[in-house]
C-alpha cells in the first residue's frame, strides 16, 4: 500500500512537471517570435517602402534563423500533432486583401499560455497582425490611429473559422 502511494505521488509530481516544461518551452517559443515581430515592425516602419498592414498573416518562424525541431511548417489540415507547432495559410472570409495566416500550436496536454488554457490535443491559434496606439482606449482600431508594429493575437479555432479557412484551398 505504501509503495503504490509513493509510486502515484511521483507520477503526479513527474506529469506536473512535464506540463510545467511543456509550458516554459511554447512560452519561450511565443517571446522569441514576438521579438522577431517588434524587430521586423521596426525595419518596415524604417525603410519607409512597406507598410505593415502588408505584413498581416505572415509566418513569423520564417523571421527567425533557427531549427525548431517541433515546427512542422505548414499545417496539412488546421490542427498539428500534439507537440507541434505550424503555420496554416488560407484566405480569410470576407476580407478582400491578401491570404491570412495562422500560427498552430497544439499541446500534449493540459497547459496555460499567456492565461489561455488548452486541452491535450486542442489547438491554440495566433496571428501576427498590426498593433496600433489606442488613443481611446476602446480595443478597435480607428482611421486616425496609426500602427505601431507587429504583434501575435490570438485567434479564436471555431468550426466557422476552420471552415472559412478551409474554404480558401
Amino acid at each position: 500500500m505504501v509503495i503504490a502511494s509513493l509510486v502515484w505521488f511521483l507520477l503526479d509530481v513527474f506529469e506536473r512537471e512535464t506540463r510545467k516544461a511543456e509550458e516554459q518551452a511554447a512560452n519561450m517559443v511565443i517571446n522569441q517570435l514576438r521579438s522577431a515581430l517588434v524587430i521586423k515592425g521596426a525595419e518596415v516602419m524604417l525603410s519607409r517602402q512597406g507598410r505593415l498592414d502588408d505584413q498581416e498573416g505572415m509566418n513569423p518562424f520564417d523571421l527567425v534563423d533557427h531549427q525548431w525541431p517541433n515546427y512542422a511548417g505548414p499545417c496539412q489540415r488546421p490542427e498539428s500533432d500534439p507537440g507541434t507547432w505550424c503555420f496554416w495559410r488560407g484566405e480569410e472570409a470576407g476580407k478582400a486583401a491578401g491570404p491570412d495566416g495562422w500560427l498552430i500550436y497544439t499541446p500534449k496536454q493540459p497547459i496555460t499560455l499567456y492565461g489561455r488554457n488548452a486541452l491535450g490535443g486542442e489547438p491554440l491559434a495566433w496571428t501576427v497582425t498590426t498593433d496600433f496606439a489606442d488613443r481611446n482606449k476602446n480595443g478597435e482600431r480607428e482611421h486616425q490611429e496609426r500602427s505601431t508594429g507587429l504583434k501575435l493575437a490570438p485567434v479564436l479555432l471555431t468550426e466557422k473559422s476552420v471552415r472559412a479557412q478551409d474554404a480558401g484551398h
